[in-house]
């Protein structure tokens, strides 16, 4: 099992309240699994994808990554975490600007304290592996936005995770090449890698073998992507009836 969540909670507090933005969590995800994790805004999605990230630590709970508890590591631990174990997927890129493609794709490497030519010929598969071979010298202001998520998703896996964790990929991305993202990540999966896909797009989430929907920082339903995906637009369906009714 390579990620295991335990009764996760998270709460906040906000002036005099308490926010549980994740109330009781447990999920378990396989390695080789491709999971969406999908809820609207306020769900505590962006919550859960902040912990599986290694970035936030819970209130309550036991995370397993990998076979590590993660849940009470120290920030340097949990960094470290986040540089050997997970590759970050981000709706904004994340890229230097003035970097090459390859440069971007290095930056892991640097912080692992690779050898240059390591690194180069490291960044330079991780490109080619996602379409861009021909696209290494080249600036993310001479790259389309497809192109600049290839390039983020480049950098996710040049440090070969356990773990690819994206954050709504497709969100800054026209449908066209928001779906090249998709098969490309349809590929990455039939290659063995795990992904945790974060969305609140119900057609995003029905093209994943698996979705887990949140509400309210709970686990409402976890399956299959397409039927969680029907599961989340009726309940949209529901929500706005309701706010037009009053």
């Amino acid at each position: 099992m390579l990620i295991q969540l335990e009764d996760i909670k998270r709460y906040y507090k906000v002036g005099e309240e308490e926010v549980h933005a994740l109330d009781g969590v447990s999920i378990a995800i396989e390695k080789g699994e491709w999971a969406s994790v999908i809820g609207q805004s306020g769900s505590g999605k962006s919550t859960l994808m902040n912990v599986l990230g290694c970035l936030d630590t819970p209130t309550s709970g036991r995370y397993i990554l990998n076979g590590k508890d993660v849940s009470g590591m120290s920030d340097n631990a949990l960094a470290d975490i986040r540089n050997q174990e997970i590759g970050f997927i981000f709706q904004t890129f994340q890229l230097l600007p003035r970097e090459t493609a390859q440069a971007n794709v290095e930056l892991p490497l640097v912080y692992r304290g690779l050898r240059a030519r390591e690194r180069h010929e490291r960044a330079a598969a991780a490109l080619e592996k996602v379409g861009l071979g021909n696209r290494v010298h080249h600036r993310p202001n001479e790259l389309s936005g497809g192109q600049r998520q290839r390039v983020a998703i480049a950098r996710a896996l040049v440090t070969e995770p356990s773990l690819l964790l994206a954050d709504e990929p497709t969100g800054n991305l026209d449908s066209a090449t928001g779906e090249e993202i998709i098969r490309l990540f349809e590929q990455l999966h039939a290659a063995g890698h795990t992904l945790v896909l974060v969305t609140h797009e119900p057609a995003i989430a029905a093209r994943c073998p698996r979705a887990v929907r949140l509400m309210d920082g709970k686990v409402v339903s976890d399956g299959p992507g397409a039927q969680v995906a029907l599961e989340s637009r009726a309940e949209r369906a529901r929500a706005s009836a309701a706010a037009a009714a009053l």
